[in-house]
């Protein structure tokens, strides 16, 4: 009897999520036939040329990193374009635009707040060239789906929502935030959660479909989180003549023993867990021992367990390189600084799959194949992070080769990212007169 009792404790969660995941995709499907929905839907379609034109504008509006403020004025203003009346910019640089739901203040139980984003910066410096280009029926540009085409998706669903009047029953926040790439370390959202901690959901638009899911017929969306730890690790020592003041300990000879050490470790491959060290830099010329060094090392992982376990390791090796190289001299004048410049949090193991389930079912009731659900590190972290059920979107189209000079996209089917998005706002937040909210006002 034992062994019938385990297979069921061990399949009743999968069951129930199976039933869960049934009508989330019946309750967006009937959401899709009611008029304003429709309407508004179609709005989408008609609206896909105009996406394209903001999207390349967008694209053409520097926005390097912690430099996003023209690009967060230009957003805020097609935000007041599109329909809203509260538009802000906060501290942090975050726009915010701010669509009240109807059961504000008027007694309903369940009238949650829900942000849909899209990250305003780059990840390519000041200066670059930000032109878009066309060729072969592609746009190139820099950060051409890395996010302007989620911004883009943003403003869209908006015009859809007030053309066909659609009010919702929970608040539902439009926001550019800013700090989602290279060492930005996820400030905005960071910033958007610690000053509204009542936020109850969170989608994040960012990306596209690659060419491969395209044929594949296999879109995907991020579900969970990868959490990520940088350091930086400034090495220090004597200096001098490589000749003349030969056996004092080298700054650039400790970080080569550090990097070397983190590339002998061995993460699991399961749970994925990954490190590199991607910047060196230090010493002044050959003939001169280095008085001074740099490395930068990024750690992830979609496990906070074992992330942790890595940054322990890679720690204690930059520590005793710093070691060695003084034995090696009998020296005690090499010394390191350790900086934490890069924390985004892993999932936590909150079993709230509301978001996520409403995208399945916007996916299901548009007739699209179901999404692979996936780990990866956006805006999405740090909700997620904190237990709060978010997800991230792709914003419609397709393309490849995000962060590098030859990003470019595609504007197939592109309408149906808007469309997703929109299906999966109404699911969540309600739809006044028709539909309860899907999430919980916490």
């Amino acid at each position: 009897m034992k062994r019938p009792i385990r297979l069921a404790a061990l399949l009743l969660p999968a069951m129930l999520w199976h039933t869960t995941v049934q009508a989330a995709d019946a309750a967006v499907s009937r959401l899709k036939r009611q008029p304003a929905v429709k309407a508004a839907l179609q709005f989408l379609r008609d609206d896909d040329a105009r996406t394209l034109e903001e999207q390349i504008a967008i694209t053409q509006i520097p926005a390097p990193p912690f430099k996003e403020s023209v690009r967060a004025q230009d957003f805020a203003e097609r935000l007041r374009a599109a329909g809203l009346t509260d538009v802000s910019i906060d501290a942090a640089g975050n726009v915010i635009g701010k669509r009240n739901g109807v059961g504000q203040g008027k007694g309903e139980s369940n009238a949650p707040l829900l942000v849909i984003s899209a990250h305003l910066d780059t990840v390519f410096a000041e200066g670059s060239d930000v032109t878009v280009t066309q060729k072969d029926g592609r746009h190139f540009g820099l950060g051409i789906i890395d996010d302007s085409r989620g911004l883009v998706a943003l403003l869209s669903v908006l015009r859809a929502m007030e053309h066909a009047k659609l009010r919702t029953v929970g608040d539902v926040w439009f926001v550019g935030t800013v700090g989602e790439e290279a060492l930005g370390n996820l400030r905005g959202v960071k910033a958007l959660f610690a000053e509204h901690p009542g936020i109850d959901g969170f989608i994040s638009v960012d990306g596209v479909d690659t060419p491969e899911q395209a044929r594949a017929g296999k879109p995907g969306i991020v579900t969970q989180a990868t959490g990520s730890r940088r350091w930086e690790a400034t090495f220090t020592g004597p200096g001098g003549h490589s000749f003349g003041n030969f056996g004092n300990p080298s700054a650039v000879h400790a970080l080569g023993r550090a990097v070397a050490g983190i590339a002998e470790l061995r993460p699991p491959a399961d749970p994925k867990t990954t490190f590199n060290v991607g910047v060196v830099s230090g010493g002044t010329g050959v003939t001169a021992i280095a008085a001074q060094a740099t490395l930068q090392v990024d750690m992830r992982s979609n496990d906070a367990d074992e992330l942790r376990a890595l940054e322990r390791r890679v720690l204690d090796i930059i520590d005793h390189a710093v070691e060695a190289e003084n034995a090696r001299w009998s020296s005690t004048a090499v010394r390191v600084e350790r900086r934490l410049v890069g924390d985004r949090p892993a999932s936590t193991r909150n079993t709230d799959r509301s978001v996520s389930d409403a995208a399945v079912g916007a996916y299901v009731a548009l007739g699209l194949a179901k999404p692979e659900l996936d780990f990866a590190s956006t805006d999405a972290n740090v909700p997620l992070g904190l237990g709060i059920p978010a997800a991230t979107l792709n914003g419609g189209g397709i393309g490849d080769k995000a962060h590098s000079p030859d990003e470019w996209y595609e504007h197939v089917n592109a309408w149906q990212g808007p469309q997703i998005l929109l299906l999966t706002t109404l699911r969540l937040a309600g739809v006044a007169g028709h539909s309860k909210p899907a999430l919980v006002d916490r």
